[in-house]
């Protein structure tokens, strides 16, 4: 069992920054592929942001490209998401989710094994 807890979300004016982290338990975190996605009102869940077990690769949504950046401490068992320029459009609860067993990092949530309860990030224009 793989418990995931996300902090740090929030109330941001349009242009501003948060960074959000969330902490894991497990003795093997290293080798969870991590992923960070978002629900809008509304919408369906959208694939935001993955990173490998090692760090070495990251892969982002085309939306934020560029303004996103996610990395891990495997020391910490905690993963980030450094988010800046918001947009109101970027207003949702972002989850993160944990893929084991050094499988690849892929957009699909369902193929996640565990979630986080989820945080509020409110991007005011």
């Amino acid at each position: 069992q793989v418990q995931l807890v996300e902090s740090g979300g929030g109330l941001v004016q349009a242009g501003g920054s948060l960074r959000l982290s969330c902490a894991a338990s497990g003795r093997t975190f290293s080798s969870y592929a991590m992923g960070w996605f978002r629900q809008a009102p509304g919408k369906e869940r959208e694939f935001v942001a993955g990173i490998r077990g090692s760090g070495g690769s990251t892969y982002y949504a085309d939306s934020v490209k560029g303004r996103f950046t996610m990395s891990r401490d495997n020391a910490k068992n905690t993963v980030y998401l450094q988010m800046n320029s918001l947009k109101p459009e970027d207003t949702a609860v972002y989850y993160c989710a944990a893929r084991l067993y050094l499988r690849a990092v892929v957009a699909g949530g369902d193929e996640y094994d565990y979630w986080g309860q989820g945080t509020q990030v409110t991007v005011s224009s």
